[in-house]
């Protein structure tokens, strides 16, 4: 197969998402550690939306973490990324679905990108009645919902799978802004979290976005060889943020 390049900076959930799954297929990958925000004429053309992350594999492009996990799982050997009964495979897909929409737009877009993006990168503050309700009245709804589905023990359907990798990664984007899962109120979610964080490879991909986050974009390159990780030959970023058709105000 064709080397592979992944553009996207772990910074952002999807990203670790997918370098997760790779880390369990034994996949190598060269990243592009940009921000969406910054992707040059050259990353709209192969991602529309400007979003990340997106897979490179000789004339293949394809976006969406969603659809590039799938692509490793079927043309990858390995561990399965999940169950093997149908049933709990398909409502494996179905959390990971509910992470991709509600949660992320809530954790990511209405609080993460709220507090701490949109000043750093558009010079502008936060609305502070979309980060209320979002912390207040939207994010408590989500927990209830997850504490639910969460075991008291192990990962979600049992063995690790893409369920446990796609609703895992937000929480520490908001952690990042303080926005922490109360273990009193959400016990099982918050000790499935420090379980995940633990015994699997997003642990690691954790601790590299923590450090990204706290370094200037232009330092990020540097910053993958301490963490096991290949640069890409080249960059997709451009020299000034902007937003994509689908970013909020």
């Amino acid at each position: 197969m064709a080397a592979v390049t992944l553009i996207g900076s772990p910074v952002s959930p999807y990203v670790r998402k997918v370098l997760a799954a790779c880390a369990i297929k034994g996949v190598e990958v060269e990243l592009d550690p940009m921000s969406p925000m910054y992707g040059n004429d050259d990353f709209e053309r192969i991602s529309p939306l400007r979003r990340v992350p997106v897979w490179i594999e000789g004339d293949l492009v394809l976006c969406d973490s969603s659809v590039i996990v799938q692509y490793i799982e079927e043309t990858r050997p390995g561990p399965s990324l999940w169950p093997a009964d149908p049933a709990q495979r398909a409502k494996a897909r179905w959390l990971e679905e509910f992470a991709d929409t509600r949660l992320f737009d809530v954790l990511g877009w209405r609080l993460f990108f709220q507090i701490a993006l949109k000043p750093r990168f558009f010079g502008t503050e936060a609305d502070p009645e979309v980060v209320e309700k979002a912390r207040d009245v939207e994010l408590p709804q989500i927990l209830d919902y997850l504490e639910s589905q969460t075991p008291e023990s192990g990962f979600l359907f049992g063995q690790l799978s893409m369920a446990d990798l796609s609703v895992a990664p937000a929480f520490l984007n908001a952690r990042a802004v303080q926005i922490n899962v109360d273990p009193e109120r959400w016990p099982r979610l918050a000790a499935w979290l420090e379980r995940v964080e633990a015994e699997t490879p997003l642990g690691s991909l954790n601790k590299l976005a923590r450090n990204l986050m706290r370094t200037p974009l232009a330092g990020h390159r540097d910053r993958l060889t301490e963490f096991g990780l290949a640069a890409a030959g080249r960059s997709w970023m451009g020299e000034a943020a902007r937003r994509g058709p689908m970013t909020p105000q």
